[in-house]
This record gives structure tokens, C-alpha cells and sequence, in this order.
């Protein structure tokens, strides 16, 4: 992240606006980009360079996001599951068999909710979008989840990073680096916590989806004379 802020301080603010929404759209397309990490860089910059605007870096994160997602939706509403198949095989580590059998099984238990706090899980980032056309959910409602979760998300990680690098700033020249380096390790800390969590609740939801696919399974191949019954799709719940 050192990295991309000291490129993104070389930056004009409007060069620096552009490639927040572009790199964050292209992430929200379904395309693994490092969009929180330019995010998050773009507005430490805020605090500290009088010439970049905080509200101009989050209103670029949140149209990047709203307009990213949605194309990733047109995609895959055309390309159905085998794009997100195609996908996997060109991106393995982010967009496996395993990530997108987590992701659908968050969409069969959440519905359109996941849209919304895909925003702020890595893995839903990227995938909601293509996930939400694959799985045929309205678009009204898609685009309500969408819209909401990109404000949300844009507006609020610009301010608080923001408002942490003002402090921050305001720390070092009124005590030390040591309080600094105390701000980074509870940023660290809690940023640890959120992802422990968000991930348990992937593991969480992936094996509730296979339950209910073994459960199904039993449903439809019954051995003792049961009759047939039909396990609503995912398609269904999220629609």
C-alpha cells in the first residue's frame, strides 16, 4: 500500500479521482484489482495534500463501484454461470470453484442483501455483480442493493481513513511516532477482527449451502419411497 500512495502523491487530483473509480469499477466487473488498497491510499492522501478532496475521492470510489456492478451484472445476466466458470479458470486464487461456491451460497442465504454488504467483503467485491446477473436477480432490486452498499462503502471507508490520517498527522506533532505506531497496530488489529469474522461467516454460510445441497440430494434420490419434493433454487431465494 506504501507503494501505490507514494505513485498516487506523484498524481494530479483529477488523474487521482480517475483512477480511484476506474480501478474500483474494473474491480466490481468481476476483475481482481487491489480497489480497497488504492481506496484507502487516495484518501490518506486527502488528510495530508490540501489539493485532493476527500469528497471528490469518494464520490469517484462510489460511481466506480455503482457503475462497475452493474456492468459486471449485464455480463453475467448474458454470460450465465460458465462465464463465472471461464473467470475461475483465469483467476484461480480469487475467483476459484471454492470462492464461487462460497459466494453463491452467501447469495442463496442472504438474497439481495449480499449485493449490499458485498461491498465490504473482498470476495463479494469482486463477485456480486457477475453473481447477481448469473443468478437472474431483478435488476431493480440489484440496483437498490448496489447503489446502497457503493455510497455506504465509498463514503464512509474515504471519511474514516480521512479522519484517522488527520489525527494521525495531528499525533506526530503533538507526541510521537509511538503513538502512530500504536494507531496502525489497533487499525491492524481491527481490521484482523472484521475479516476473522467475515470469513467465519463464509464458512459459516458454505456449510450451510452444502447441507441443504445434501439435503436436497436425499430429496431427490429417497430410499424409502419418499416422495419428491423440490428445494428452491438459489435463483429463487435471491429473486
Amino acid at each position: 500500500m506504501e507503494f501505490v500512495g507514494a505513485w498516487l502523491e506523484t498524481l494530479p487530483a483529477l488523474a487521482i479521482y480517475l483512477i480511484v473509480g476506474l480501478v474500483i469499477g474494473t474491480e466490481s466487473m468481476g476483475i481482481p484489482l487491489p480497489g480497497e488498497i488504492v481506496l484507502v491510499s487516495a484518501s490518506l492522501l486527502a488528510a495530508t495534500q490540501d489539493h485532493i478532496s476527500p469528497w471528490g475521492v469518494a464520490a469517484a470510489a462510489a460511481i466506480g463501484a455503482i457503475v462497475g456492478d452493474s456492468i459486471g451484472y449485464a455480463v453475467g445476466k448474458r454470460g450465465g454461470r460458465p462465464l463465472l466458470d471461464r473467470l475461475g479458470r483465469r483467476f484461480p486464487k480469487h475467483l476459484g470453484p471454492e470462492q464461487i461456491v462460497r459466494a453463491e451460497a452467501m447469495f442463496g442465504r442472504w438474497g439481495t442483501w449480499a449485493v449490499f454488504f458485498g461491498r465490504f467483503i473482498a470476495l463479494l467485491r469482486i463477485l456480486a455483480g457477475p453473481m447477481a446477473g448469473a443468478l437472474k436477480v431483478p435488476y431493480r432490486k440489484f440496483l437498490l442493493a448496489n447503489a446502497g452498499g457503493g455510497l455506504v462503502w465509498a463514503f464512509g471507508t474515504t471519511f474514516a481513513i480521512y479522519a484517522l490520517g488527520a489525527v494521525a498527522e495531528a499525533w506526530l506533532k503533538r507526541f510521537s511516532w509511538a503513538a502512530l505506531a500504536l494507531a496502525v497496530v489497533f487499525g491492524l488489529g481491527t481490521t484482523w477482527l472484521f475479516k476473522h469474522r467475515a470469513k467465519k461467516s463464509l464458512a459459516a454460510a458454505a456449510a450451510d449451502e452444502t447441507v441443504a445441497v445434501l439435503g436436497a440430494d436425499e430429496v431427490d434420490h429417497p430410499t424409502d419411497g419418499a416422495t419428491d419434493a423440490k428445494k428452491p433454487s438459489v435463483q429463487e431465494r435471491v429473486g
